[in-house]
């Protein structure tokens, strides 16, 4: 049987506060969304301004990212370049850029997922919050 870390409430505070001052240096009004490696809601906010439909996004590419171990844009990408079929994958629906795993000794512990500005801005921010971290 393996050990594996886990994000604690400390982990997912630090991502969250990196992640959003990413977003307020750039002035991008965004929701983050923090999950664990399950997809399970640990974190939420939508920054002032941010689009409402933003908090049902997030989320989405936060799961998506956490139960596919990878990245949402690799999806999307899968989907610009022919593949229609993976449209139907069940519990996937995040299929945009935005969605970053968090990844520690080759296991996904969770992922962010931010939706609001372009995606890779989106993509950015994830990142800026997961890089808090030091992993």
């Amino acid at each position: 049987m393996k050990t594996s870390a886990v994000l604690e409430l400390s982990d997912i505070k630090k991502i969250a506060a990196a992640a959003e001052a990413e977003a307020l240096k750039n002035n991008w009004n965004v929701a983050i969304a923090i999950v664990d490696n399950g997809g399970h809601l640990l974190w939420f906010q939508r920054l002032d301004g941010a689009a409402p439909v933003s908090a049902h996004i997030a989320p989405s590419k936060a799961r998506t990212a956490a139960l596919g171990c990878r990245e949402s844009r690799l999806y999307e990408e899968m989907i610009n370049g022919g593949r229609a079929s993976f449209l139907s994958a069940p519990t996937i629906d995040g299929l945009l850029e935005g969605g970053v795993p968090i990844m520690k000794d080759g296991l996904c512990l969770g992922a962010v997922g931010v939706s609001g500005v372009k995606s890779t801005e989106d993509a950015q921010i994830a990142k800026a919050g997961i890089a808090a971290l030091g992993l």
